[in-house]
């Protein structure tokens, strides 16, 4: 079965003749992040049915699998980029006075 590429996927392709081999240590440190970002595992979690249908709801706007939605957020709060936009406004707000 062939693989159908994005238009990312197919700059990358068509842009693989200009990249320069790593060395041996390189490469299996990015071989190494590589299959930890690779990896995946189940997890089972309680919560409130409200909170949940207000999650599918979000992430039918956003056009997106509710399971994915969650994944999304986590990693964004682990990677300090889960932002708190009222936080941010009023930090805009304090900034801008006088």
């Amino acid at each position: 079965m062939k693989t159908k590429l994005d238009s990312f996927e197919r700059q990358i392709e068509n842009a693989a003749s200009s990249y320069r081999p790593l060395s041996k240590n390189r490469r299996a440190k990015v071989e190494g992040i590589v299959d930890r970002v690779r990896k995946r595992r189940t997890v089972n979690i309680r919560i409130a049915e409200s909170v949940l249908e207000e999650l599918k709801r979000r992430s039918q706007e956003e056009g997106l699998p509710y399971q994915t939605l969650i994944s999304s957020i986590l990693h964004k709060y682990v990677t300090n980029r889960l932002v708190d936009e009222e936080a941010i406004r009023k930090s805009l707000q304090i900034l801008q006075q006088p």
